[in-house]
């Protein structure tokens, strides 16, 4: 087999790209703007002329290349057809399939992105020697990926790990962006953040440096937190609350070795894995307990890592 392996990491604006050798060093990385025009009809022969630029670049041939794997955003079933990715255009597409025939035949694999950002971290990243783990990603949605036995889990409707879904609040008035209410996803996302803690303090008189922000983000909120403020430190108390209790219910079905908090919100670092790690101690089965919150070490690159990974896999 080939040298070489390719990861493709598929977002609504960007393609980002990363060639790998087979022991999963990053040879270099690279992207492209996403083309949504036409119903999304040009990404993935936008992907395949990329790919062949960057090899011929590096005077690398395509029969070098062990194949290439693919993230996408939406729903992926068997490796190969992503049933829907809305910020692409697209329908129904055997993505893999299309993508190996505008590569003359390469070996292909398609993931959904939560699932191949897990999957890169558990090769290369911060979920490294484990076998079993799940990994939220906090950013505008809370997304998520499982692996249960170096096993990607997919479910029987590709929706397995869509933790950002879990209702955390059956009280709650406000709908989530699937049109459901009181989900993890509207107080555990960047954009969650922000909106909880702008309807808390309209509703307090607490002093906070926030109040002095003509606009702030979950960043500023995390940043005072950690300079002291009382208030900006009582709403990271209460994400980690809904969060450690949501990986504490996740933990009664599924057990893994590790938990990792990735996405822009996890920026934060240690101290948000601390305080989820106290809240999750606090509300964990007495068995899964010390299972331990970790940050995500790859960021934006997992999801290269893992379609590379999931290719590899494949052999």
């Amino acid at each position: 087999m080939g040298t070489y392996v390719i990861g493709i990491d598929v977002g609504g604006t960007s393609v980002k790209m990363g060639l790998f050798d087979k022991g999963g060093r990053l040879i270099c990385k690279w992207s492209i703007p996403t083309d949504r025009s036409d119903g999304g009809i040009h990404i993935l022969p936008d992907i395949a002329l990329s790919v062949k630029k960057q090899l011929a670049d590096k005077k690398i041939s395509l029969s070098e290349a062990a194949g290439a794997g693919i993230g996408l955003p939406g729903p992926v079933m068997g490796s190969q057809t992503v049933y829907g990715c809305p910020n692409l255009g697209w329908g129904r597409v055997n993505a893999a399939a299309q993508l190996s025939a505008a590569l003359d035949g390469m070996k292909t694999a398609a993931v959904n992105d939560a699932n191949a950002a897990t999957l890169g971290e558990m090769w290369q990243g911060s979920g490294k020697g484990c076998s079993s783990l799940v990994m939220v990603t906090l950013g505008t949605g809370v997304g998520s990926g499982v692996i249960i036995g170096g096993q990607i889990v997919e479910g029987a409707f590709g929706a397995a790990g869509e933790i950002g879904h879990m209702c955390m609040n059956p009280q709650e008035t406000r709908l989530c962006g699937c049109g459901k209410r009181g989900h993890l996803e509207q107080y555990a996302s960047a954009t969650g953040i922000v909106r909880e803690t702008r309807a808390a303090l309209e509703s307090s008189s607490q002093p906070s440096v926030l109040r002095e922000l003509s606009d702030f983000d979950a960043k500023a909120i995390f940043d005072a937190a950690r300079a002291g403020d009382a208030f900006a430190l009582s709403r990271v108390k209460e994400l980690a609350d809904v969060l450690g209790r949501a990986l504490a219910a996740v933990s009664c079905v599924l057990d893994p070795q590790v938990f990792l908090l990735g996405g822009g919100v996890s920026g934060a670092g240690e101290f948000l894995s601390s305080a989820v790690q106290d809240s999750y101690r606090h509300y964990a089965f007495s068995g899964t307990e010390e299972t331990p919150v970790r940050i995500a070490a790859l960021g934006a690159d997992a999801g290269i890592y893992g379609a590379a990974k999931l290719v590899l896999g494949e052999e």
